[in-house]
């Protein structure tokens, strides 16, 4: 019974996410959404993947961890460099899937190579140190020749879009999204989560906690990469000063206001994130000031007894014991 429910909650989640994207596509190509909406479909998008990627580490592994800018960047600056050296070389439909991938493989590279020393810390200690790595990426790529040091790239070929960019990020979204219900629901998702409750509890029925945590942050890096390369497509150009702590700060922010272990909480706090700022521009000096004023507003209530109390009323958990008590009366 159990596992129904949680296939009903995903397929929700897809059906919900497909409805949007249909719409925002319509809006689109009828000539009816604005040029503000058009640039924000594809910044959404990508802190849509940064949160279900990060989700994965925070929510479901339990784990803090503040430098998930810094895989943005890495796998941002692989895949776009990689873009410019195959531009005239390659046609869009093979240099696309191929950039992406590179990018995200060599994010989560670098995860492995980071998440092998650092994943033995825990709490605190952990938040710090992945903090230390994101600012280290940063100054490493300020400082290299090939990546154009503090001047960045200017020149991410832009063609393999030509207007459709939103769809190709709708794409990457529900990929992502796809993995990450999938990995979670299954055997090994089951064992992240085991670690996050009882580490010494999951350790003591077999659970190799290396691996699995290793898993989830090679995963993450692996779609935060991807996520990079998109972004860096969509603008045209890279600055590593892009990538700093503020960057992985409000990751993290998007993720703990939509719930960690919350798939859907997750897309939907980046919604409110990449809306609420361009919403407030109207407020112009104080713009920072009314954000931060809202942000932490919604947190508090969001994290109030009596949301929490509203949100399991109207659950999917909920509707859908009331649907059956409704099938049996009929039946009985």
């Amino acid at each position: 019974m159990k596992k129904k429910k949680l296939n009903l909650r995903v397929l929700l989640t897809y059906g919900i996410l497909a409805a949007v994207c249909v719409l925002v596509f319509v809006l689109i190509e009828t000539g009816v959404a604005s040029r503000q909406f058009k640039s924000l479909v594809v910044p959404l998008c990508v802190n849509m993947m940064l949160a279900l990627s990060l989700n994965l580490i925070v929510g479901f592994l339990g784990e803090l961890t503040l430098g998930h800018a810094g895989f943005m960047s890495v796998g941002a600056y692989a895949g776009c460099l990689l873009s410019v050296y195959l531009e005239g070389t390659m046609p869009m439909a093979l240099r696309l899937p191929l950039v992406m991938l590179f990018g995200g493989l060599v994010a989560a590279l670098f995860g492995l190579v980071i998440g092998i020393p650092v994943l033995r810390l825990k709490g605190d200690y952990l938040a710090i140190v992945t903090l230390a790595f994101g600012e280290i990426i940063r100054s490493i790529i300020l400082n290299l020749d090939f990546t154009g040091g503090a001047a960045g790239i200017n020149n991410v070929p832009r063609d393999i879009y030509r207007g459709s960019n939103y769809l190709i990020a709708f794409v990457l979204v529900f990929i992502t999204l796809i993995v990450i219900t999938n990995l979670v629901y299954s055997k090994q998702g089951r064992a992240i989560t085991a670690i996050r409750d009882n580490r010494i509890a999951a350790e003591s029925i077999g659970i190799n906690i290396t691996y699995y945590k290793l898993l989830a942050f090679v995963i993450a890096a692996f779609f935060a990469g991807v996520a990079g390369v998109l972004y860096g497509h969509n603008i045209g150009q890279l600055d590593a000063n892009k990538f700093d702590y503020n960057r992985s700060i409000e990751i993290l922010v998007i993720v703990v206001l939509g719930g960690m272990g919350s798939i859907p909480g997750s897309l939907i706090a980046a919604g409110l994130i990449t809306v609420i700022p361009e919403v407030l521009r109207t407020f112009s000096d104080y713009r920072l000031l009314v954000y931060a004023i809202v942000l932490i507003a919604v947190m508090i209530i969001n994290a109030s007894p009596r949301m929490q109390a509203l949100r399991a009323r109207f659950s999917v958990r909920r509707l859908w014991k009331l649907i059956r008590g409704r099938r049996r009366k009929k039946e009985a």
